[in-house]
């Protein structure tokens, strides 16, 4: 085996995904010290930066401009953007260990978890992550449609992305007009006729998964009442005594901010946004023509149980609340690769700490997971960075032991020659800057961030222009 990482011999890394823990990975192995390193990555999107730009809400600029950490790394001139490729589809293992010594998989976490309750299924029952990926312009679901004609919106889940659905369902036109949300959805939302949404969480406040500065930015819609229940707003003891045994200031902060809400007269302005906590949804109801048209949910009540964790038990109490949509946001779960061994409890790659194994627990050379395939959907942004920076520092470990693939072509050049009988319509980092600044352009005329592409045929046409 001919000792890669010299500048004759250069370390030829592929990475699988260009979203947020794509990049960490390809910035940590940029700057190993001692080592020659050329990393190339692939995304099935003609675009990078992954769910910074599918999945970050479009009155969310500033939390976009971590892509400038990404544009950095993706000038780097051992770096390489291979947009428009699927792997299992385009390109395959076998493949890849033709060319590169060492593969990363970073391809987050495509679908969602399932309620599990009978109407699930009726029309107006929808993912969150559905709904999130149409109003960004991602082109997979560009062409979804949502009924928007009905008046109350139940939204299931107390995580941020619950809080960005019913955010996006409550502004005004002339704010979403402001941002970056997709043209077809802002025409959508302009035409809604929604006017009460239901937040609904199985627990309490203080086990709210949603951030204090999310909590807090929902009291700033100028079009929406926002109402909390007193009674739901109060700390219960189960819940005082967990804070008073692992104080948790993110979960305190959020109580506050709830109970503030709570406290709120109603303004008598266009929207209710109705945040609601302790209850679980029992049923989706539907109308004679498959139409969703109410939820049925159970009451709870919390409880301490011996490791001092606060748990959920339901009680006999129930109600129907009459709505017209239902989204789903209980949690993002990863999808196979082929390939690759899969751990379908949790929904990521089979790995420990970043290297892949197989079911017998033996690691498979030369093959890394980072981000939420690897760890499952926690963490903000930023939290990718220390994940990256874990796996890759297994990955620098195993180089330094030989321990790694011997790719039978492990140049640039093969790689190359490769992709491009393979993928002529490939995107290169060249071609995304293209679009992006097509994208800035149209913004620019329209006093907003950016006008995006929302269509395949719409990023290759700028490219053949």
């Amino acid at each position: 085996m001919v000792e890669a990482g010299s500048p004759e011999h250069p370390l030829r890394i592929a990475i699988i995904g260009a979203g947020p823990a794509g990049f960490y990975a390809a910035a940590a192995l940029l700057k190993a010290e001692g080592l020659k390193i050329e990393v190339d990555m692939y995304d099935r999107l003609p675009t990078p930066f992954g769910l910074v730009r599918a999945g970050v809400a479009p009155d969310h600029q500033k939390d976009k401009s971590v892509t400038r950490a990404y544009d950095k790394s993706a000038r780097h001139p051992h770096f390489r953007f291979c947009g428009n490729i699927e792997y299992g589809k385009d390109v395959n293992l076998d493949e890849l260990r033709r060319f590169y010594h060492q593969i990363i998989f970073a391809t987050g976490t495509q679908s969602d978890r399932a309620l599990g309750i009978p109407g699930e299924d009726l029309i107006g029952s929808h993912s969150a992550t559905d709904f999130v990926a149409w109003y960004n312009g991602h082109p997979d679901y560009a062409n979804l449609e949502f009924d928007l004609s009905c008046e109350r919106v139940a939204v299931v889940g107390l995580g941020n992305v619950a809080l960005d659905v019913a955010r996006i369902l409550c502004k005004s036109h002339e704010e979403l007009s402001r941002t970056d949300i997709a043209d077809h959805a802002l025409r959508a939302l302009q035409n809604s006729r929604v006017r009460e949404v239901y937040i609904l969480g199985r627990r309490g406040p203080a086990q709210a998964a949603f951030t204090p500065p999310e909590i807090s930015e929902i009291g700033e819609l100028t079009d929406t009442d926002v109402l909390v229940r007193p009674k739901e707003a109060y700390l219960d003891a189960a819940s005082r005594a967990a804070l008073e045994a692992n104080p948790d200031r993110n979960a305190e902060k959020n109580v506050e901010v709830i109970q503030v809400y709570a406290q709120r007269p109603p303004q008598g302005r266009q929207r209710q946004l109705h945040i609601r906590f302790l209850l679980t949804p029992l049923e989706i109801i539907g109308s004679a023509n498959g139409r969703t048209e109410a939820i049925r949910l159970a009451r709870n009540e919390l409880y301490l149980a011996q490791d001092n964790s606060v748990q959920v038990r339901q009680t006999q109490e129930e109600e129907v609340l009459p709505v017209g949509l239902v989204f789903r946001s209980v949690g993002y779960r990863g999808l196979g690769l082929p390939e690759l061994p899969f751990d379908e409890r949790r929904g990521v790659i089979q790995n420990e700490a970043g290297r892949i194994v197989d079911d017998r627990g033996q690691v498979l050379t030369g093959l890394y997971a980072a981000g939420w395939i690897k760890r499952g959907p926690s963490g903000v942004i930023g939290t990718n960075k220390v994940d990256a920076k874990e796996t890759v520092a297994l990955m620098i470990e195993d180089i330094r032991a030989g321990r790694y693939l011997s790719p039978a072509q492990p140049t640039a050049a093969a790689a190359t020659g490769f992709l491009e009988a393979l993928a002529p319509r490939s995107v290169s980092y060249a071609d995304w800057a293209e679009i992006d600044a097509e994208e800035t352009r149209r913004g620019e005329v329209a006093d907003r961030p950016r006008v995006k592409f929302t269509r395949l045929g719409e990023f290759l046409d700028v490219l053949s222009d």
